[in-house]
C-alpha cells in the first residue's frame, strides 16, 4: 500500500467507495496500485525523545532542536519509507504549514471534496488546531475531518506531540 497508520484507513475508506461504485476484485486491486501515491501522510512532532531513542537522530541534533523548539515536518516518501522535509521552529508554525502543505497538495486545491483524516499522540488540541485551519481553507470536505489516536506502533516510534494528515493530493515524489 506504500502507507501506514490512518493513510492505510483512507487508502481503504475509498477502496470501499470505489466497490460500492461496482469495481470488481480485479478492478479495485488495480486501482489501488495505480493510485496508493496520491494518498499523502504528513506529520510534524513536537518531542524529539522518541526520535532519539529510536536512534533516528543524534543526541547533539535532539539537544539543539529541543532547545529551537524545532518540530520536523515529515512524510511517507514514495517506498513508504518515513522522509524529513522541512525543520519547523515552533509548534504554532508547524500547525500552521501543515494547513499550508496540504492546500499545496490536495486534489482540486481548496474545491477539494474527499475525506481528510488525522491521527494525533498525545496532543488532540494540536490535532483540531490543525483541522480547524484546514476546514476555513477547504469547506468542501465529505464531512468533518476525523481525528484518531495515533496506535501503539506508530506512536512508539514518533512517540507523544504527533500530528498526521492524510488525504489525496497530487502524486507523491521524493
Amino acid at each position: 500500500s506504500l502507507c501506514s497508520s490512518s493513510g492505510y484507513g483512507l487508502l481503504m475508506d475509498t477502496a470501499a467507495t470505489k466497490r460500492d461504485e461496482g469495481l470488481t476484485a480485479e478492478e479495485l486491486a488495480a486501482w489501488i496500485e495505480e493510485n496508493r501515491l496520491y494518498l499523502h501522510h504528513w506529520f510534524f512532532s513536537t518531542d524529539l525523545s522518541s526520535y532519539l531513542r529510536g536512534g533516528r537522530i543524534s543526541a547533539a541534533s535532539a539537544i539543539i532542536g529541543t532547545a529551537l523548539k524545532i518540530c520536523p515536518l515529515m512524510t511517507v516518501d514514495c517506498e513508504g519509507e518515513l522522509a524529513p522535509r522541512e525543520k519547523i521552529r515552533t509548534k504554532k508554525r508547524a500547525i500552521s504549514e501543515m494547513a499550508k502543505t496540504m492546500l499545496a497538495h490536495v486534489q482540486d486545491g481548496a474545491d477539494y471534496s474527499g475525506k481528510c483524516i488525522m491521527s494525533h499522540s498525545a496532543c488532540r488540541e494540536d490535532a483540531e488546531a490543525v483541522a480547524a485551519l484546514i476546514e476555513k481553507q477547504v469547506p468542501q470536505l465529505k464531512g468533518k475531518i476525523e481525528i484518531n489516536n495515533i496506535g501503539t506502533l506508530i506512536g512508539s516510534h514518533t512517540g507523544p506531540g504527533t500530528v498526521a494528515l492524510f488525504f489525496m493530493g497530487d502524486k507523491r515524489v521524493d
